[in-house]
């Protein structure tokens, strides 16, 4: 897990926040037929339980999952959790 201390948040005005936005999370693309029978376009960051989208349209699914993963983050930083690592880069 990755840390982010409340210290640097106070001391940085939202730092902590602005460091977790950045952390690179692996993004998971993918098509899938939906109940109804449409495909849909589903991105996920593994790494941040519940942050899933889905659309027809690809880019409506990526604003979508981008405000679920801020939300996310910033809840763990402002209750003081640890925010996850990212996977490694598959190139190491």
């Amino acid at each position: 897990m990755f840390e982010i201390s409340q210290g640097a948040e106070r001391t940085s005005g939202g730092g902590a926040l602005e460091r977790a936005l950045s952390i690179p999370y692996m993004l998971d693309v993918s098509t899938r037929e939906s109940e109804s029978g449409e495909w849909v376009c589903r991105l996920e960051y593994p790494e941040l339980d519940g942050c899933v989208a889905e659309s027809r349209d690809a880019l409506d699914a990526h604003e979508q999952l981008e405000m679920l993963r801020e939300q996310w983050l910033r809840h763990r930083v402002e209750t003081h959790q640890e925010v996850p690592a990212p996977r490694p880069s598959l190139r190491s």
